[in-house]
């Protein structure tokens, strides 16, 4: 997460320094502590006012005025940063940047800074294309900055293409990715998430109440720590993280076929999706129509189980179940751990208000193959996700250690 980072923000002369306001807001839910500093073209688009007002600080507008005697504020605003973040970015910061200019309250900050520095352009899609720009940028990237958007959309100055300022949702997402460590690099994460659908007529079906949420924050998560991540996915109503593999399926039939074939390919598999048990046994070409008595009668069988089947054939991967229960959470959890062949389950009562379906909180039981359990607080589901990749790694640790000690030890024989 965001909590307690040191964002400096870097304000420019463009149309979309009015979003600046909102963007603050947005990194300050999630933790980040956040300092302006606003170029004399950005103050013609927004006031500092709401700025400082906002993250509770004095917004930084002159290269020569201090705070307090005998203080340099662009160096000890430097010197504090954990991300240097310039959104939005014209044309003219991004040459600034890249030929290391100083004439100013941000520039001359963003020399001085040793921090990651995002940067995040809006301006003219023509302006945007020219050389000169492309050069920038590509200079930029090679001394390691990275870069959200732009993106294609109709601009202020009423062309449409690329050069709109990134949803500010994906701006905070790759701050939480240029600030997140790294330590899931070079592993395939595959995560199953959301529903499936069992259509009896072409117009209805059977289903649960999952939402999705769950499993689209492990795999954001994943991708944030530097996984190759393949999210396969029911039908859910999320924006999709940026940087996953996306694959969309309806029915458990076609969540089976597709998580088996990935699975293969994942070091660590997380099946958070609530898959249904149960398919109708025909689905018929027409609508079904009332009758007159009333009644429906619709003949189930089962579907395939995918994450036994997953167990069954797993050598050294790592296996993670989720388990929404009802009632006796902790036998049902530890059945289904057996079962299934799993290294970890993740078990929850979807009977609380404030856990389990369609909520963004989530209070959860870990139990791992070992019989160990763990009983975590309520937190958020990035925050379950965290932890959980956490203790992920930790039995990823674990296993080689033991793995090379028998390896020792065979040797030493």
């Amino acid at each position: 997460m965001l909590t307690d980072k040191e964002i400096v923000l870097g304000v420019t002369g463009g149309i979309a320094a009015y979003k600046a306001p909102e963007l603050v807001r947005m990194l300050m839910k999630d933790g980040a502590r956040v300092t302006a500093v606003m170029t004399a073209n950005a103050q013609r688009f927004v006031e500092p006012l709401p700025l400082s007002v906002l993250t509770k600080r004095p917004v930084f507008t002159d290269l020569f005025a201090s705070e307090k005697p005998g203080s340099i504020n662009h160096i000890e605003v430097a010197d504090g940063a954990d991300l240097l973040l310039v959104a939005p970015a014209t044309a003219n910061i991004i040459a600034k940047l890249a030929h290391g200019l100083a004439d100013d309250a941000l520039s001359t900050m963003a020399l001085a800074c040793r921090a990651p520095l995002l940067i995040a352009p809006a301006m003219n899609v023509n302006m945007y294309a020219h050389p000169a720009t492309a050069e920038n940028v590509e200079k930029l990237r090679s001394r390691g900055a990275c870069f959200v958007g732009p993106e294609v959309g109709e601009l202020a100055c009423g062309w449409e293409g690329k050069g709109r300022l990134s949803d500010l949702d994906d701006v905070v997402e790759a701050c939480h990715m240029a600030l997140s460590p790294k330590d899931l690099k070079g592993k395939r994460v595959m995560v199953t998430a959301g529903p499936t659908r069992e259509f009896f007529d072409p117009v209805r079906y059977i289903s649960n109440r999952s939402s999705g949420k769950m499993g689209y924050a492990v795999a954001r998560v994943a991708r944030r720590r530097g996984a190759d991540v393949c999210l396969i996915t029911g039908p859910v109503a999320l924006k999709p993280p940026p940087g996953v593999e996306i694959i969309k399926v309806t029915t458990a039939r076609q969540m089976y076929t597709e998580a088996l074939r990935e699975a293969e390919k994942a070091d660590i598999v997380v099946k958070a999706s609530a898959v249904a048990d149960y398919r109708p046994i025909a689905e018929v070409s027409q609508k079904i129509k009332k009758t007159s008595d009333n009644k429906l009668n619709i003949e189930l069988t089962e579907n395939p189980d995918i994450i036994a089947t997953i167990g069954q054939k797993k050598k050294k991967q790592i296996l993670v179940g989720f388990a929404a229960e009802t009632s006796d959470l902790i036998k049902h959890a530890e059945v289904k751990l057996k079962e299934k062949n799993l290294d970890l389950i993740v078990a929850n009562d979807v009977t609380r208000t404030d856990a389990g379906f369609d909520t963004d909180t989530n209070v959860v039981m870990i139990i791992d193959r070992n019989g160990r359990r763990a009983q975590w607080p309520r937190m958020t589901k990035t925050e379950v996700a965290y932890k959980l990749f956490d203790r992920i790694l930790a039995m990823i640790a674990r296993d080689q250690k033991r793995r090379k000690r028998s390896q020792d030890n065979s040797v030493n024989d």
